[in-house]
């Protein structure tokens, strides 16, 4: 398969040879030194000659990434986007909260400010719900100790934009007392932006019977969480987050850019998506560049782009240090490669924002945040920003799920198949004869049914799971 007239390889829908399907096969001879073209874009340059019809991977071709670099505003022209068909009349049932955000689940959480009461919170949410059958989530962590400056700074916004959470009914939030994430601290960062009726404060050192205390806490925000109802509300008031993780050589032609798709219809209609994953921005960054909506936001993502760098450097690693062993077996051979296929999950809207790490969503459109690309801390991070769900497109398979719903779309029918339980939505119908407009539109009507409560198969598993970016030392 040819995806762009400008490429020297192309990609195998199905294994021939020695060549697995989703890897790479040379179109021309390649003369060593000279840029592998994929998405019409170098993913690198060959380290040795490579003979026509040979197969291109990590043992013939290497990153062109290196440090920090310099970037000029050349906007690109931006195109209308076509909302999709039913979209304009499309609602869904979701929790109209007191600070005018929608929820799309109205469940019970716990949230710990620090590792060591861990434990008892996945305890307290575990007991309750088996006890009044109300969803309660308990979301652990190892931080909120030991932390120092901004590494301890990040932990505690972060913390505080989950307590803020639409898709909370209540939160408990349980310290232990002597910990660095001090419960006062949270709660003079958390003053006029919560309920005082749907958050409950419980430090376990002060009390006597602190599992106790935390049953009574929770039936008290399950009596305040009972009462609300869905209603209908417009598809205007959903953020989405956009997540890649496990890819392989289809992800960047059939699930990521059919998530494109969808996000462009969803910010046609209001809506707000977010892009994150820095690291796999890297080599597609002036994409995303020359789409900002202005050149304020175009500094900020060239900001964005070379403090990621920065970071890398800072600890003497490399700026490319990446695919992983799963994304080489899967066809991936350069992080260029990986980011082209990364950056389609953003579809044609222009850049709106940029957002820092636990910073929430400010604006309607398409947004980038700072985040790695780890998969569960990028998830983290897209829930804390505001997202109520997460799409996260894979071509290895994952089951996790973070502590909103996340919907897994399979970028190839095989992983489907073998991994029913994992994945919500098969994109490889794409490479079988199924329309763009046809998986888009499937796409969206599940987007539209998970946002009305149907569970994600993460959520059917149980698998509610967070992990909080930590770049400092420890204590």
């Amino acid at each position: 398969m040819l995806i762009n007239e400008h490429d020297n390889v192309e990609v195998l829908l199905q294994a021939e040879g020695d060549i697995p399907a989703g890897h790479k096969r040379a179109l021309r001879p390649i003369a060593e030194g000279e840029d592998i073209i994929k998405y019409g874009y170098p993913i690198g340059h060959a380290t040795r000659p490579i003979a026509q019809g040979e197969w291109v991977n990590e043992h013939n071709i290497c990153t062109n990434l290196q440090g920090t670099l310099e970037y000029r505003w050349n906007p690109a022209p931006q195109k209308p986007l076509i909302p999709t068909d039913g979209t304009q009349q499309a609602t869904f049932r979701g929790y109209l909260r007191d600070d005018g955000r929608a929820g799309i689940r109205n469940e019970l959480w716990v949230i710990p400010t620090v590792g060591c009461v861990a434990s008892l919170a996945q305890r307290l949410a575990t007991d309750f719900e088996r006890g009044c059958g109300f969803p309660t989530r308990a979301f652990a962590h190892t931080l909120g100790c030991s932390q120092l400056g901004c590494d301890h700074e990040q932990t505690r916004q972060l913390l505080c934009s989950l307590i803020t959470h639409p898709n909370a009914g209540g939160v408990l939030v349980l310290g232990l007392g002597c910990e660095n994430n001090q419960m006062s601290t949270l709660q003079e960062m958390l003053e006029g932006k919560v309920n005082p009726r749907r958050v409950r404060f419980l430090e376990a050192q002060k009390v006597e019977d602190e599992y106790w205390d935390g049953m009574t806490m929770l039936a008290e925000l399950q009596s305040v969480a009972a009462w609300d109802q869905p209603t209908d509300l417009p598809l205007s008031m959903l953020r989405i987050g956009l997540k890649c993780g496990g890819s392989d050589g289809f992800s960047g032609i059939t699930a990521n850019p059919l998530l494109g798709r969808l996000s462009d219809a969803l910010v046609a209609q209001g809506a707000a998506t977010v892009l994150t994953e820095v690291p796999e921005m890297f080599g597609a960054e002036t994409i995303l560049m020359n789409r900002c909506r202005d050149e304020e936001t175009f500094h900020k993502t060239v900001k964005l782009v070379n403090d990621f760098k920065e970071y890398y450097l800072s600890h003497g690693l490399p700026v490319g240090e990446n695919p992983s062993p799963g994304n080489k077996a899967g066809g991936i051979s350069t992080l260029e490669e990986k980011s082209l296929g990364c950056v389609q999950k953003g579809g044609s809207a222009p850049v709106v924002d940029v957002l820092d790490y636990g910073q929430p969503i400010r604006t309607q459109g398409l947004n980038l945040l700072c985040a790695p690309g780890n998969d569960l801390i990028a998830s983290t991070a897209l829930a804390a920003s505001g997202c109520q769900m997460v799409l996260f497109t894979t071509g290895r398979g994952t089951p996790f799920g973070t502590c909103v719903p996340t919907l897994k779309v399979s970028t190839n029918h095989e992983l489907a198949e073998r991994k029913p339980r994992w994945i919500d939505y098969d994109a490889g119908g794409l490479l079988n004869g199924k329309t763009w407009e046809e998986a888009t539109r499937e796409m969206l009507e599940l987007v539209i049914e998970t946002a009305s409560g149907k569970h994600s198969c993460n959520e059917q598993n149980g698998y509610h799971e967070i992990a909080i970016w930590k770049n400092g030392v420890t204590l």
